[in-house]
């Protein structure tokens, strides 16, 4: 059983004198969802084309359910990928239901399926309607409907969520929470990093076509070395000498520690032998923008 559905090893791609990517290595594996970050022109939508097969790799392989993603092999598990670009374009003559007709029919699926899949992602209403007359959050969601066509195996998405008011955001991730636990790939190309952070199992976050770090939002914290703040709040006011160095007074009652993430868990542990009694723990770890800030002020490989 191939629990890797997607894989790039050394993969690059050059035009001419510009190197779009540069000896790329990564896995995606089935039931995760990984975030790709990066700026403008990293190689993020280079990446996504590799994995696509509309490009092919200038060195390196790029795999796609065990298969050269250009090969002929490959070719027949396209009814197997969804992609939902950045920019969508829509005929805005047809109706809602007629567009998912028209790409259930390209990608050879039954259309008797595509009405729960309109109500799924709460456009049903609008169904009859003209895609014209849609605002950009329904021509939005009809485009996630079209991608999500055939319960596909790898869903590439980017930008997914421009246009989505936060009733619809939280649909989407929904669906791609419901998709991961049934094996699909999710790769979600995405500048909202604040949004994703907690509906992600991975960050890759790529610079000028280099990936310059893949891992948990843990790791990824850890990789950085910025501390985490632990600020404590006990039950009633104490001296400033009541907790120990490295603890630091704030007031009457507060204290801060900082440690680095490895030893987090250790001292919320340690807490309960400081014998006095505690009225609130705070703990603030860096946010995945702030972790993506630090990443890219490093230098390129």
């Amino acid at each position: 059983m191939i629990t890797t559905q997607v894989a790039l090893a050394g993969a690059s791609k050059h035009y001419g004198q510009h190197r779009a990517l540069n000896g790329v290595d990564l896995e995606l594996r089935a039931g995760e969802c990984v975030a790709l970050a990066g700026h403008n022109g990293a190689g993020k939508s280079t990446l996504i084309k590799l994995v696509l097969g509309l490009i092919r790799p200038t060195h390196g392989r790029v795999l796609l359910l065990g298969h050269d993603a250009d090969s002929r092999q490959a070719a027949r598990l396209r009814h197997d990928i969804g992609y939902l670009p950045e920019t969508v374009a829509l005929y805005p003559a047809m109706t809602g239901a007629e567009t998912l007709d028209f790409y259930a029919r390209l990608k050879r699926q039954p259309l008797a399926r595509n009405a729960a899949l309109l109500e799924r992602v709460g456009i049903a209403d609008a169904a009859r309607r003209r895609v014209g007359g849609y605002s950009k959050g329904m021509r939005q969601r009809l485009a996630l409907a079209q991608a999500l066509l055939g319960q596909p195996r790898i869903l590439l998405l980017d930008e997914p969520t421009t246009g989505l008011d936060p009733a619809s955001r939280l649909m989407f991730y929904e669906i791609v929470r419901e998709l991961r636990s049934t094996g699909t790939t999710v790769l979600l190309s995405t500048h909202a990093l604040a949004e994703i952070a907690n509906h992600v199992d991975r960050v890759i976050v790529m610079k000028h076509g280099h990936k310059i770090a893949d891992g948990t939002l843990a790791q990824l914290r850890q990789s950085i070395g910025v501390p985490v703040r632990i600020v404590l709040t006990l039950a009633q006011p104490v001296p400033a000498t009541a907790l120990p160095a490295p603890w630091q007074h704030l007031g009457p009652a507060r204290f801060e520690r900082l440690c680095p993430e490895t030893d987090k868990v250790g001292v919320i542990r340690d807490l309960g032998n400081i014998g006095l009694p505690i009225a609130d723990i705070d703990i603030h770890t860096p946010s995945l923008d702030e972790i993506y800030a630090h990443l890219l002020e490093r230098k390129t490989p």
